[in-house]
């Protein structure tokens, strides 16, 4: 599905669950294009076989269109626990919209959809989801459930995000992710939503990230970005006022003077971040606001393919 096509079912619909039952559908459609070709029409209603597992339940026929094995899921069955994380920090709620621009090329809307998106795909899978959020406190937790009210009251809280702008706010990431860890007893891929600006705790931050894995948990660390501000510094060259939306310290400075020297600093930053991840076996995949949501999707698919 191309960004375009996606921008107008998304420009259509203004509810949450419905946006994200709409990218979802759309995803799927296109499935048959993508390494998961025949796995499309009977997606809800089946999983990977995997050896040794009983094959009372393999289906068939789908092996005949796709040469693989699936097995029928059953309506108890719960094949995954994931945990969702959100930064709701001041910094995520950037940039500020102007009005009619869409609520998810913001940070913070981009990754609500993006939960969304996600949570709709573990429901259809009939997989339990959990949702924490945090800022300069820890503002929420939900453990890992698969029931329609659950859904319900997780993505209520998602769209309270939307609804409530974060004052002047630090970030509190390390604190929280270790609270966080504390509390995933239980095996579970975490998918984290984060713009990683904690400068001077990197250290600090990647052994937090560290702890998410005790427990063999599967770590996915979204870098979510707006590339055209925060990347490639695309401002004119007048002189402006930047704002820390953290702290409401300001700089005037012509923009142009320290754009060299800023892109290097980030290129810089977001290969240790990267390197860092990899080192530590956790994926780490860097998504820009505005985006479709495919690469969220499918990146969710193989790691769970990767599982087990």
């Amino acid at each position: 599905m191309n960004i375009e096509s996606q921008k107008e079912i998304i420009s259509g619909f203004k509810h949450l669950e419905l946006l994200a039952n709409q990218v979802v559908e759309g995803f799927i459609s296109g499935m048959h294009k993508s390494p998961f070709h025949g796995f499309s029409a009977e997606f809800a209603e089946h999983k990977v076989y995997n050896k040794g597992e009983s094959t009372k339940h393999i289906d068939w026929k789908l092996f005949a269109k796709t040469d693989r094995l699936y097995t029928k899921r059953y309506e108890e069955e719960t094949n995954l626990r994931c945990h969702l994380i959100i930064d709701n920090s001041s910094s995520m709620h950037f940039p500020k919209l102007k009005n009619g621009e869409p609520f998810y090329e913001s940070k913070i809307g981009f990754s609500v959809l993006a939960s969304a998106v996600l949570m709709n795909l573990l429901k259809k899978q009939r997989d339990a989801v959990g949702l924490s959020v945090y800022s300069d406190t820890y503002e929420y937790y939900a453990p890992e459930k698969g029931s329609d009210r659950h859904h319900r009251m997780v993505l209520n809280k998602l769209e309270e995000l939307l609804e409530k702008p974060k004052e002047s706010k630090p970030t509190e990431t390390v604190t929280f992710l270790h609270q966080i860890a504390e509390k995933m007893q239980r095996r579970s891929m975490i998918i984290l939503f984060t713009d990683m600006f904690q400068t001077g705790e990197e250290e600090a931050l990647f052994n937090a990230l560290q702890h998410l894995k005790h427990n063999k948990h599967k770590v996915v660390l979204f870098h979510v970005v707006d590339e055209k501000r925060e990347l490639n510094f695309d401002f004119d060259n007048a002189p402006r006022k930047f704002i820390d939306v953290e702290t409401g310290e300001t700089v005037n400075l012509f923009a142009e003077n320290i754009k060299e020297a800023y892109e290097k600093s980030v290129d810089s930053y977001f290969k240790k971040v990267a390197m860092t991840c990899a080192q530590n076996k956790i994926k780490y995949v860097p998504v820009n606001v505005g985006a479709n949501f495919e690469k969220i999707l499918t990146t969710y698919l193989v790691e769970k393919q990767m599982f087990g």
